[in-house]
C-alpha cells in the first residue's frame, strides 16, 4: 500500500517581501527540521521514497531531516509553492487589495488571492490556478503509482492543494486549510482502491515538548 507523506518545511525569512528573499530556512526552520528527524528516527519510521521540491527551503530542510537510509531526495518542482509575493503584487496593482503585512492580514489575504486567482481575475500570473492544481495533481498521482512509503519536502500552498484535489475542498475551505500548516508538520495519505485518502494531517509530534511550545509557526 502506498503512503504519502507530505512535509511543510521549515521556517523561512519571515521578513521577506520578495520570492527570493523568502526561499531560505531560518534559524528556527533549520531547527525544526532536525528535530523532525531526530523524532522519525527515535520512533523508528522508514522511507522508501523520498522527495522534494527543487526551492532552497525545501533542499535545506531535506537536507536537515538527515533520515536513516535515504539517499539525497529526488527533486521534483512540481512541489514548489506558489509564487505568492509576486501574484500578491499582481493582485495589488490589479485590484488595489494591499499585501498584508500581518499575520491577521494574511489570514484575510489568502482566501480573497485565492479566489481571484482561480476565477480567472489577475492577470500575467507565473501559472493560473488551473496548471497549479493539475501540477499538484500529477504529482501526487506519480507518488501514489510507487512502492513504499514516501516523504515529500514541499509547502503550505501544495500540501493545501493536495487537500483539495483529493477532498474536493471549496477555495476557501483550502485557503483555511494552507493557514492551519505548521512549519515542519507532516499531513499523510494512504491508497484506498486506487483513490488517496488523507489519514492525518498537521501532525508535529517533534514539537510536542514544553521548552518548544514557541517553535510552533506557521510563517
Amino acid at each position: 500500500m502506498s503512503l504519502i507523506t507530505l512535509l511543510r518545511h521549515g521556517q523561512a525569512n519571515t521578513e521577506a517581501r520578495e520570492e527570493a528573499d523568502y526561499d531560505r530556512l531560518s534559524p528556527l526552520g533549520h531547527e525544526q527540521a532536525a528535530w523532525l528527524g531526530a523524532h522519525l528516527r527515535n520512533t523508528g519510521e522508514v522511507f522508501a521514497r523520498f522527495y522534494s521540491g527543487s526551492l532552497r527551503r525545501h533542499r535545506e530542510t531535506a537536507a536537515g531531516l538527515d533520515l536513516t537510509g535515504l539517499n539525497e531526495p529526488a527533486i521534483d518542482p512540481r512541489f514548489n509553492e506558489i509564487e505568492y509575493f509576486n501574484i500578491s503584487q499582481l493582485l495589488e496593482a490589479q485590484h488595489g487589495v494591499a499585501m498584508p503585512e500581518t499575520r491577521e492580514e494574511f489570514a484575510a489575504h489568502l482566501p480573497i488571492l485565492f479566489t481571484a486567482w482561480s476565477e480567472g481575475k489577475i492577470e500575467g500570473t507565473p501559472e493560473t490556478f488551473t496548471e497549479f492544481e493539475a501540477r499538484v495533481r500529477d504529482a501526487m498521482a506519480e507518488v501514489q503509482a510507487g512502492e513504499g512509503r514516501a516523504m515529500v519536502v514541499t509547502s503550505g500552498g501544495v500540501i493545501g492543494m493536495a487537500m483539495r484535489v483529493t477532498m474536493g475542498l471549496s477555495i476557501h475551505a483550502m485557503a483555511r486549510a494552507c493557514l492551519a500548516i505548521e512549519n515542519t508538520s507532516m499531513s499523510r495519505w494512504i491508497d484506498l482502491d486506487g483513490e488517496l485518502a488523507l489519514t492525518q494531517f498537521n501532525i508535529t509530534g517533534h514539537l510536542d515538548h514544553p521548552d518548544r511550545q514557541f517553535a510552533r509557526t506557521h510563517l
